[in-house]
């Protein structure tokens, strides 16, 4: 088949009302066939022509195209759900007292964000800024928002003097409803984005770590402040970590759907794990690695924080110190030794090279060995 044959179906909005855009090459074969479906237009906006978007007019096209031209409906199927990462309970989001005066997340969003098993802290931040969002527009049904109302929203954040991080924030709650719930992928089409800040990662000198796990007596708070560090893992997967996750043989630590819902193994330190083997002993854990008070409870982020901002203080670090910090300065410690950026890259269970480049930016023990030019 000529690769120039070939449509796509998109979907727009126009007046309120859900539409199939189609997209195509110039050809005589294909004009002539679009012109024999119900009442084609076409957008100056979108650069595309249109018809009603429902179930007779999606199969008339497939219909109509057989065996003429390859049909792209992408958009129009049910996306792949994601069937292996763990359950996500937001109940608490769907069972709140409600109230007259506040709108709150419809329950189609709840519905989408369950199926397509985003991680608990993704759907806490997409269901409140979206609230956020509908709230300040009490009066006005959702759907019918234009995108000039979106970006007078997103214009008022900048105002308010809101981060670039809290108003991506925002834009991917809404493009979440628009173009997920709704399946309205139009409606961003022209919506820009902050720039992205390039903020360097803070870290923290080996000697401070050090002394902040010498210093740390509570054998669980030692072991947890070490595995931070020594196995570059984050909060959350921290938490996550099951007693059948630590893998003495092969002295590796498995990291079970992590960000992107990706498996990954990181290093296991050989001290750490001798500390491990005495809080096991003494702390018997059922299920977590790390448990609160109740049996096969997870541990709480707050309590990694406390324990972390205890231990610097103890350590005399004169700065804010969050157990994120210890994470970078794995990875970054890790390049000042002159281990592959690729391999670190692996251990942090990063998607991309570059968000792993950014640590080469503060491996400042490189920059010491640089010949000095003017000598």
């Amino acid at each position: 088949m000529n690769i120039r044959k070939h449509i796509t179906l998109k979907h727009l909005m126009i007046g309120n009302q859900k539409m199939i855009g189609i997209q195509f090459h110039p050809n005589k074969v294909i004009q002539a066939l679009i012109k024999e479906l119900p009442n084609p237009k076409w957008s100056k906006k979108f650069s595309m022509v249109y018809i009603i978007n429902n179930k007779e007019n999606l199969h008339l096209v497939f219909e109509k195209f057989k065996g003429v031209a390859w049909v792209n409906g992408n958009s129009f199927f049910k996306e792949k759900i994601i069937r292996d990462n763990h359950p996500v309970d937001i109940n608490w989001y769907r069972n709140r007292p409600k109230t007259a005066s506040y709108r709150h997340v419809p329950e189609e969003y709840l519905m989408k964000l369950e199926l397509k098993r985003y991680a608990l802290n993704t759907c806490k931040t997409y269901i409140l800024q979206f609230e956020k969002f509908i709230n300040h527009y009490p009066d006005c049904p959702v759907i019918e928002l234009s995108e000039q109302e979106i970006r007078n929203y997103l214009q008022l954040l900048i105002q308010q003097q809101k981060s670039n991080s809290y108003i991506n924030q925002a834009i991917n709650s809404i493009k979440f409803y628009y173009e997920v719930v709704m399946a309205m992928p139009n409606r961003f089409y022209s919506i820009e984005r902050p720039r992205k800040e390039q903020k360097l990662p803070s870290i923290l000198a080996k000697e401070d770590i050090l002394r902040m796990i010498d210093l740390t007596k509570n054998l669980k708070h030692k072991c947890i402040i070490s595995l931070l560090y020594s196995s570059g893992l984050r909060r959350s997967e921290l938490l996550d970590l099951k007693i059948t996750d630590i893998d003495s043989k092969s002295m590796l630590i498995k990291v079970r759907q992590a960000k992107g819902n990706r498996d990954r193994y990181t290093v296991l330190n050989q001290a750490v794990l001798d500390s491990l083997r005495k809080y096991y002993k003494a702390y018997k854990p059922k299920l977590y690695l790390f448990e609160a008070i109740e049996p096969e409870k997870k541990y709480s982020t707050t309590s990694v924080l406390k324990v972390v901002n205890q231990a610097a203080k103890k350590a005399k670090i004169n700065q804010s110190v969050h157990p994120h910090m210890l994470r970078h300065s794995f990875a970054t410690h890790l390049l000042e030794e002159g281990i592959d950026l690729r391999y670190i890259q692996v251990l942090l269970g990063h998607n991309s090279s570059k968000t792993t480049e950014i640590y080469t930016h503060v491996a400042i023990k490189k920059f010491k060995n640089l010949k000095d030019l003017l000598i």
